[in-house]
């Protein structure tokens, strides 16, 4: 088997730990950096360097820059805080937010498990949003809208986080299915998004 040289091999592997990258399309983006200027690769490691300057919310763990520990969305006075929209991925907040039609808060699970059980770091997040909930919102949010995609795992997904969180509002609700059926948030339009947040029921 032929040798890679260890900078390329090196930068392959840590390619193939992201999601959807495989080992063999890790090699091909390897050999493409290979392939860019100095200065390109240059830019690219500064722009990598300076995630580390990036934080994440201390209640919804979303990404930011401020100088607090709150995000955008959950340091605004403007945002309805009693109204959380529950999500799983980043992008799914993202794609939600850029509607324009949510003026509530999120709180992101992190990728729930197809097992059933959740990781030791989401019964951490969830404890805290709990805390959060007890200590700022008098022990009930007055919705909690599950927005997970309308799949077979997605429903799966949402029951699994309904058990934990039904205590917690006095209304517990899902997506409209203004959103077909098998669709997945991230990949939705802002109009099928902004029916799917009016129809939730």
């Amino acid at each position: 088997m032929m040798k890679l040289p260890e900078p390329v091999q090196k930068v392959a592997d840590e390619l193939a730990e992201l999601p959807s990258i495989g080992p063999r399309q890790a090699v091909r983006l390897a050999f493409y950096l290979v392939g860019r200027d100095k200065g390109e690769l240059r830019d690219l490691a500064a722009a990598i360097d300076a995630l580390r300057g990036i934080k994440i919310c201390a209640r919804c763990y979303f990404i930011h820059q401020n100088d607090g520990a709150l995000c955008d969305v959950c340091a605004n006075p403007a945002r309805t805080q009693r109204i959380i929209m529950v999500v799983e991925k980043e992008t799914d907040y993202l794609s939600l937010e850029n509607t324009k039609k949510f003026t509530g808060c999120y709180f992101i699970t992190g990728p729930v498990p197809k097992t059933g059980f959740l990781e030791a770091w989401q019964k951490a997040r969830i404890a805290s949003f709990k805390k959060y909930i007890a200590e700022e919102l008098g022990g009930a949010a007055d919705e909690i809208i599950l927005g997970f995609n309308p799949t077979t795992l997605g429903d799966f997904q949402a029951g699994l986080i309904l058990k934990e969180l039904a205590p917690l509002a006095k209304k517990i609700s899902r997506l409209g299915r203004g959103l077909p059926t098998g669709g997945e948030i991230e990949f939705a339009d802002d109009e099928t998004l902004g029916s799917a947040l009016e129809r939730r029921s």
